[in-house]
């Protein structure tokens, strides 16, 4: 049995297809169309499916949409329909474009049918989507499930789930305007940055003092007796902020503060530090309190986390090492882009009533290339000097020991908003100026943003302090403090808080990556690389295309693809 999930209803398009339980293909339409989040989160475009996502999906089975027997979509139209009578927030702040919106959900089956699908369609509602993301994606039998972003398809921006066996049940909820989520898009706006850069802000949050805002934050947001938070909505205005261009009404929080507005593009002070740290310390408090709530209501040990606020990595770290839960899952795309798998697996698990399947074990879920594909692409450019290497991941470790940049291609692209070794930028993470020549000359981003580093999975502990086990820390979904004796082996991926977000990378899931880093650690000592996105303002690469696109026009040193080492025809003499 064929069952594809699709979200494409706001924004962070994807598709993903499960075939008997088990996920086959899923991957974002970003990759594929190029525009940042699959398409502009618009009024007019909820029924813009991801075709090509959905085409790859498709083609990875080997079948054709008349063989799908289930079509499942990440949003509730009677739910929307009730949050828009009560004048709650959308991406759109007029009435005539809300109901533009509504109006156009009912066409998504319609276009399903135009591309040939015949199966059974279901809606799926979008918290109740991630929660199935993470549930389902484990081996639980029974887990606590928090799910924390900006706002569902209802009037709830947090929603608290027991889930036992193949039913999920809500089981408390947060009611906007109280909203974690909505408030890193203010504060991003605030701070200079656009609505999409909550990432930007957990980067500049480890170099300021929170103390600072402390009390500020206290007024803006607190925790309930419930277990859950409520905020001071009269100061923050969650409904004025647009992403297109991005804008907010940051009114209250200057009020509160008592400092203006960064200036987009403007110069980023201690203040601006401050009010970043500020919002992460308010944030791991929250995130928290509820995780604590939730180990007592439900009386599970076990903990699964989804939503947008569940990529902020310290929080996820705070929330599980800090409270009674012994194990925890982070589906590795907890954002949007992970309720296409979340809709497929709930159909399967809580509609259909099938067996819960293995856990997915990894991310790599995307297109993958042949060598031959791989080959004509190279041989379409001048000016590349393409040679088939003896010995790959030596000759890689040997360059990266070297102080060259790589940009490493290899295997089916990742799902999720990190990459973790095949669509990645590598170097060597011993040297500190390799983090200011990534940043600045490669990747042309700002000064704070950390780079990861992707450890040998056996070598974990003995490089980081990690107080409890856990898969989320294959994903870059965990940020946990080095050892202080390895600083000095590590600065080009230590945070400014001595923390870093790794990924453990595991021989069984990703061997060629696992050797690599094996032979780096063979010739330095090190059982770490330094690895962060290949791309260059844009999403991550996809095609082999991708790939010689952003190598040729960024100063990476070394393109490695499939079995093939590449550089420019003026070879780069290292740093």
């Amino acid at each position: 049995m064929y069952i594809l999930g699709v979200n494409s209803v706001y924004h962070e398009s994807s598709a993903c297809l499960v075939r008997d339980g088990v996920v086959v293909a899923a991957a974002e339409e970003e990759r594929f169309n190029r525009v940042k989040h699959g398409k502009e989160a618009r009024a007019d475009n909820p029924d813009e499916l991801p075709t090509n996502a959905i085409e790859f999906c498709l083609a990875a089975a080997g079948i054709t949409p008349a063989d799908v027997d289930h079509v499942t979509v990440a949003a509730d139209p009677d739910v929307i329909a009730d949050v828009l009578k009560d004048g709650l927030p959308s991406p759109w702040n007029n009435r005539e474009k809300q109901e533009q919106f509504f109006h156009k959900l009912p066409d998504i089956p319609r276009r399903f049918t135009e591309l040939g699908f015949t199966g059974e369609f279901h809606w799926v509602a979008h918290h109740t989507a991630h929660a199935a993301s993470a549930y389902f994606a484990s081996t639980f039998p029974d887990s606590a499930v928090l799910i924390v972003d900006a706002l569902g398809d209802d009037a709830f921006s947090t929603r608290f789930y027991h889930a036992r066996g193949n039913k999920l049940e809500c089981v408390q909820n947060v009611r906007y305007p109280a909203s974690i989520g909505y408030l890193w898009e203010l504060v991003s706006v605030y701070l200079g940055f656009g609505v999409y850069d909550a990432a930007k802000v957990m980067g500049l949050a480890a170099y300021g003092d929170p103390a600072r805002f402390a009390a500020a934050f206290d007024r803006l947001a607190w925790t309930t007796p419930d277990g859950g938070f409520d905020m001071a909505h009269e100061k923050l205005n969650f409904a004025d902020i647009l992403y297109y261009p991005p804008s907010a009404d940051t009114s209250g929080l200057v009020a509160e503060l008592g400092v203006e507005p960064r200036r987009r593009g403007g110069a980023l002070e201690q203040v601006h530090q401050d009010v970043a740290a500020a919002l992460q310390e308010k944030t791991n408090e929250l995130v928290l309190h509820m995780a604590n709530h939730l180990r007592r209501l439900t009386g599970s040990t076990r903990l699964c986390l989804a939503g947008g606020v569940a990529l902020n990595c310290v929080a996820n770290q705070i929330a599980f090492e800090k409270s009674d839960f012994t194990e925890l899952y982070v589906q590795p795309a907890a954002h949007d882009g992970g309720l296409s798998v979340g809709a497929a697996l709930h159909v399967w698990n809580h509609v259909l009533g099938q067996p819960r399947s293995p856990e997915l074990p990894h991310a790599y879920w995307g297109p993958s290339f042949t060598d031959e594909q791989i080959a004509a692409e190279l041989g379409k450019h001048d000016g590349l000097v393409v040679e088939r290497a003896e010995g790959f991941e030596q000759a890689v470790a040997r360059l990266l020991a070297d102080g060259n940049v790589i940009g490493l291609f290899q295997g089916a692209m990742e799902l999720g908003p990190r990459a973790l070794g095949n669509r990645s930028i590598i170097g060597d993470p011993r040297r500190r100026e390799m983090r200011e020549t990534l940043n600045h000359k490669v990747k042309h981003r700002e000064y704070f943003r950390p780079l990861a580093p992707s450890v040998l999975a056996e070598a974990v502990d003995e490089w980081f302090e990690v107080a409890k086990p856990t898969s989320a820390g294959d994903y870059m979904l965990m940020a946990y403090p080095a050892r202080p004796d390895r600083y000095d082996r590590m600065g080009a991926v230590l945070h400014v808080d001595n923390t870093c977000r790794i990924q453990a990378v595991r021989a069984d899931t990703n061997p060629r990556f696992h050797r690599i880093i094996s032979e780096f650690a063979a010739l330095t000592g090190v059982p770490m690389v330094l690895n962060t996105s290949f791309n260059d303002q844009e999403p991550i690469i996809c095609t082999p295309a991708d790939a010689v696109h952003t190598f040729l026009k960024t100063e990476i040193d070394y393109l490695a693809i499939g079995p093939f080492l590449v550089h420019k025809e003026t070879k780069p003499t290292g740093p």
